[in-house]
């Protein structure tokens, strides 16, 4: 079990896979006063193949002039800078002697690379979305690459407010501004416009993907000390990994370094060159780091370039069953010499949904044969699997998927790009939804919504949502489920709050798309009565006028600036 370290200000989250706890935690090292819990965003229950106990790696320390430290009770294990060395592989790989070399070349890219990255954030809260929860202040690790830009971890500036960098041996902090993040990968570039902090700083170049027992040292600003540090360590395994922060699979890299809290964000340096961006670790082993490789890294820094934003990963939109049973593979007709996957499930919002069919046996995606597992070759010998080679595509790219369908071998075009559930996993970095109406507050369903109900969410949030939060998928774009979060009572509500969590179906016989829609057809309504049609065959009835009237009151008795959120208003003021 993961415990908040030195009075973390993020609570602590998991969910179940195979009774272990996969977890996210942007750990703490020397934390302010007050302790202060931030919402969950883990990956799905039970359906990632995904180490347990992983965790996120920025620090949460107060650095602002009137906060008052604690003593540190996580001591890093980081390697002091002027002892530190690594061990470094021929370019044979993973069969080469390992020389010991001297990991001041290391110290010396970072000296003029490496920055400290201090945040202020402020989550907002789902069970009242129109406030905030309390503001907290946290650190990570950043380093420059070309074009004056700063690459950290998502999760270091996730929902910030106020951000900061320092440059090495500097005492002066300057403002930074964020210029995109991906949630997904985890990744988040960085600006300054101060041309003073430029001075001195030089950019790190993206290499590429370190071999099996090829030496790295993973630089940054761990706990437990204010300065540079760099720990030493091999690649173990590379391999599509989730991603915590983003409840994502993509390819990550294994390491036996001992990154700590505060190294989110920091580079791990291969030669004089980046191999990847250090990002969690797992708890309860020791020295198992994870990197995010330099394939990850240019794909969310070139898309950035493409389109002046995150462009996202590109995803097929099936859910696929592997095809190793002989029986199954002769119900569909697969000669000995084919292998592939079967396709189940296909999302009604992507392109393949035109294209393929259920039942179809994907043998081959852009010439790239698919194993039975669901597996496709990499490099070395080693696999990964059919879905990361998929989200590695640019946004909008064509490609060719090889299908057995009916016995017969077709050659099909699909489009790809990025793919959003009908229900979000992760909503950093935006204002939450809500409409109140007579006291009855209506939100969209999202994962961050049930993580409200704790850290055994899956468990303890209404069974019916939970499962259509982990199992539906859109039916067309724009798609929301709305639910009743609560009822604030009064007078002309009494009796409906036994409905709360209940899905909102359609307004006066009208079924709605999202909560925009239906705050617009409660808005707009003219007739004497409004009806509400949710879950269960469970119906709401109010007299509109004097639903109109108690709205007034409701809200200024519970302190709420408003009835419907910015980005409703702004629609309906459009």
């Amino acid at each position: 079990m993961l415990r908040p370290i030195g009075r973390a200000l993020r609570q602590v989250t998991s969910s179940s896979y195979d009774n272990h706890h996969v977890r996210r935690r942007a750990c703490s090292g020397t934390a302010v006063k007050h302790c202060c819990s931030l919402r969950h965003y883990d990956t799905i229950p039970h359906l990632s193949d995904s180490p347990p106990n992983l965790r996120t790696l920025s620090s949460h320390q107060s650095f602002l002039p009137n906060s008052k430290f604690n003593q540190c009770r996580y001591l890093t294990t980081a390697a002091s800078a002027s002892t530190a060395a690594v061990e470094q592989l021929n370019n044979g790989g993973s069969n080469g002697i390992a020389d010991t070399i001297d990991a001041f070349s290391a110290i010396e890219l970072a000296l003029d690379s490496v920055v400290k990255i201090f945040t202020v954030s402020s989550s907002p809260n789902y069970l009242l979305p129109w406030q905030n929860k309390s503001q907290r202040e946290s650190m990570g690790s950043g380093f420059v690459i070309y074009g004056k830009r700063i690459v950290t971890n998502a999760h270091v500036v996730a929902d910030h407010t106020f951000v900061l960098v320092r440059k090495h041996g500097s005492p002066t902090k300057y403002r930074a501004e964020v210029k995109a993040v991906g949630h997904e990968c985890d990744l988040a570039i960085l600006v300054v416009e101060s041309d003073e902090f430029w001075e001195g700083m030089k950019f790190l170049e993206l290499g590429d993907i370190p071999f099996m027992q090829e030496a790295v040292a993973v630089v940054g600003y761990p706990q437990g000390g204010d300065n540079i540090s760099v720990t030493k360590g091999v690649v173990s395994r590379v391999e599509p990994t989730q991603y915590v922060h983003g409840a994502t699979q993509l390819l990550a890299i294994q390491i036996d370094a001992a990154i700590n809290p505060g190294n989110s964000g920091g580079p791990a340096i291969m030669g004089e060159k980046v191999a990847g961006v250090a990002f969690q670790n797992l708890s309860g082993a020791e020295n198992i780091g994870y990197i995010i490789p330099v394939p990850v890294i240019k794909h969310f820094v070139d898309g950035v370039e493409a389109s002046g934003n995150y462009a996202g990963f590109c995803s097929l939109g099936l859910s696929c069953q592997p095809t190793e049973n002989i029986q199954l593979r002769e119900y569909f007709g697969m000669r000995p010499d084919l292998t592939g996957v079967l396709v189940s499930k296909i999302n009604p919002l992507s392109d393949a949904h035109n294209v393929l069919k259920k039942d179809d046996i994907v043998l081959a995606f852009d010439g790239v044969p698919i194993a039975n597992d669901g597996t496709v070759p990499f490099r070395n010998r080693e696999r990964i699997t059919f879905d990361h080679l998929v989200s590695m595509k640019k946004p909008n790219e064509t490609a060719i998927v090889r299908v057995l369908r009916n016995g017969e071998e077709l050659e099909l075009t699909v489009t790809l790009r990025p793919l959003k559930p009908l229900v979000p996993i992760h909503q950093f970095d935006k204002v939450p939804s809500y409409f109140v109406f007579a006291g009855l507050v209506f939100v969209p369903l999202t994962q961050p919504y049930l993580h409200e109900y704790g850290e055994d969410w899956y468990n303890t949030s209404p069974r019916r949502l939970c499962e259509r939060a982990l199992r539906e998928l859109p039916k067309k774009p724009g798609e929301e489920i709305v639910i009743l979060s609560q009822v604030l009572m009064d007078d002309i509500n009494v009796g409906y709050e036994r409905l709360a969590d209940l899905q909102v179906k359609k307004v006066n016989g009208i079924e709605i798309n999202n909560l925009k829609h239906m705050c617009q057809l409660v808005e707009e309504c003219k007739e004497e009565k409004l009806r509400l049609d949710l879950d269960d065959e469970r119906v709401i009835v109010l007299s509109y006028d004097k639903a109109r009237t108690a709205t007034s009151h409701i809200l200024k008795r519970h302190r709420i600036p408003s009835a419907m959120s910015i980005d409703l208003l702004t629609t309906l003021s459009a």
